[in-house]
């Protein structure tokens, strides 16, 4: 038999299963957008090769990658809510997703990449506007779509 749960309920287990980890209703609004304007990128991947981190949208060849952060899980100063049953856990789990966040933006800064992240209640046009700009900030010019 495995370990106990740290969900306070089967109701709460069975809602963090259903928690998509990729292909959310922000990154597909955002991929849209950047597809139909002539961007090609991979979805859910390491930008390093060996990194056991992913993120949501790279751009390999510019060294771009885009995290589409959920309020939730990463602690959205706007719309994060503590919990109000396992307060302690989720509190240690989102300081936990944050500092990861940190370490993970300096690992790829470090590595010549640069970082976006966006959060998931920003408007697609939000998020396509800073990728575009960093794409042009990373070539001079936005003409280059790869």
């Amino acid at each position: 038999m495995g370990a106990p749960s740290w969900a306070s309920s089967d109701g709460v287990a069975r809602s963090m299963r259903s928690n998509r980890g990729r292909d959310t209703k922000p990154e597909l609004a955002i991929r849209r957008l950047l597809h139909a304007a002539g961007y090609r990128y991979r979805v859910d991947t390491a930008p390093i090769p060996g990194m056991r981190r992913r993120a949501d949208i790279v751009f390999t060849r510019r060294r771009i990658a885009v995290f589409i952060d959920g309020c939730f899980w990463h602690g959205c100063p706007q719309h994060y809510t503590a919990p109000k049953t396992n307060a302690d856990f989720w509190a240690r789990k989102v300081e936990a997703n944050r500092a990861r966040d940190s370490d993970t933006d300096r690992t790829l800064r470090a590595a010549g990449w640069t970082v976006l992240r966006v959060w998931e209640h920003e408007s697609p046009a939000e998020m396509f506007a800073a990728v575009r700009s960093a794409m042009e900030d990373t070539t001079g010019s936005g003409t280059d779509r790869s």
